[in-house]
């Protein structure tokens, strides 16, 4: 029996950088927590952006929010894993020496902080994704923890990412493409399906209980963490591989016809 079900959200449930649930997903998560089945939304995005999306069912679901780095449920953090500041101020650096085209957000516990001044970045993380963020001149100089970095170039940023980011910082952090414009460095331990299994952990579900949904290279966890692993029609290869199922696309809503089927 299915007791812990697990999705990713940027082009596995919803469009990328959207920031809205369509009603039958909300209805259907309401159904499966009247039955005992706890839903988990597994994203790459900051919790208040996670929170936003599934507004409607917000308290009723568990999050794992920064590819992991973030676990919180019913108004309490269970878990938040925060990188070295020696890595971050490498990470910054490197970033910033990218230039124009390149913009990358530092993540907090409380939200997200950005030096970038470029408009279209700005509102796509105010008005696509719903982010909680504040602009700063200097990300080094703020005290407070720092779950996770991510950079943005529109279009794609796979090419770069695959060649020259992850190589180079993949023995110190935990560096992955996140959708095809982002690329995401977290601590070495951060990973969705590591915090799929601590969850498991936490409320005594096997991964022969869980059922998980994904896109992108960052949801390869999840797909090892459930024996019920689904990659969407339009996944990358290597989650299709890691995979045990497959599943319809987000534009045919696929993950919500996937659960009515099989519960």
């Amino acid at each position: 029996m299915i007791k812990l079900i697990a999705s990713d959200i940027d082009g596995t449930l919803i469009e990328e950088s959207t920031p809205d649930l369509y009603p039958e997903m909300a209805e259907e998560i309401r159904s499966l927590t009247a039955r005992g089945v706890l839903f988990c939304a597994a994203s790459g995005r900051q919790l208040p952006s996670v929170k936003n999306v599934f507004r409607d069912v917000a308290e009723e679901i568990c999050y794992i929010a920064e590819n992991g780095a973030h676990i919180h449920y019913q108004g309490e953090d269970l878990r938040v894993t925060s990188m070295e500041r020696e890595y971050v101020c490498g990470i910054v650096e490197e970033l910033r020496a990218l230039g124009e085209g390149y913009d990358f957000v530092v993540s907090t516990p409380q939200g997200s902080l950005i030096e970038s001044k470029n408009r279209a970045f700005l509102d796509l993380m105010a008005y696509g994704y719903h982010n909680s963020f504040r602009q700063v001149e200097d990300v080094l100089k703020e005290e407070t923890v720092i779950l996770k970095i991510a950079v943005y170039h529109e279009g794609s940023i796979r090419e770069l990412g695959e060649r020259e980011l992850i190589p180079a910082w993949k023995d110190r952090v935990q560096v992955c493409v996140a959708g095809e414009e982002w690329v995401d460095f977290m601590e070495r331990s951060v990973d969705k399906g590591a915090a799929l299994g601590w969850i498991q952990s936490r409320f005594g579900v096997l991964p022969e209980e869980t059922m998980a949904f994904g896109d992108n290279t960052n949801d390869i966890g999840l797909m090892k963490a459930a024996y019920y692993s689904y990659a969407v029609e339009n996944a990358r290869p290597e989650v299709k591989a890691a995979a045990r199922f497959s599943c319809p696309s987000w534009q045919e809503k696929g993950v919500w016809r996937i659960i009515r089927e099989r519960m």
